[in-house]
């Protein structure tokens, strides 16, 4: 039955990289679930206050990561808050319009419509900016693939 109970694990664990590139999946949920898992399936008697706020602030640096990636992305290139949001709207929404590709092309087609719209910028501009912002996204996932890994091999550690 171990094995059972560590393949459920493992799975939420490998569901939580998923949602590195399908950020409909709250990934660090997945991974807090993993822990709480092996907690009450084997024992909480490892995780002492200190693993518990240490993973807290692993899961602060996940929010920070996410939302600062994505505005450096798209304001290095010249877009605004408009482009960050319509940069966040697409990632969210891409991937149910365009298969596969609307993981990318959501967030650049967001970021260029958002400035377009909100700010009249050329397209030319827009452009810039939405290929920011896809720059951006993939900074993004890139540093909370390791943040993730980090804490799993963390748990790891501990137990």
């Amino acid at each position: 039955m171990e094995y059972v109970y560590w393949g459920l694990i493992v799975l939420l664990f490998v569901v939580a990289f998923v949602g590195l590139i399908y950020p409909i999946i709250p990934s660090v949920l997945f991974i807090f679930v993993g822990f709480l898992l092996y907690g009450f399936l084997f024992s909480f008697d490892v995780f002492n206050w200190i693993f518990w706020v240490i993973q807290g602030l692993f899961v602060l640096l996940l929010f920070g990561a996410d939302y600062i990636t994505n505005m450096i992305g798209v304001k290095k290139f010249g877009g605004s808050k408009a482009g960050v949001w319509g940069s966040t709207i697409g990632l969210l929404i891409g991937p149910f319009i365009i298969p596969f590709l609307g993981i990318i092309l959501g967030p650049f087609i967001g970021a260029v419509i958002a400035e377009l719209v909100v700010h009249r910028t050329t397209v030319k501009e827009a452009v810039k900016i939405g290929f920011g912002s896809v720059i951006g996204f993939i900074s993004s996932v890139v540093t909370k693939g390791i943040i993730q890994l980090v804490m799993i091999l963390y748990f790891i550690w501990v137990i």
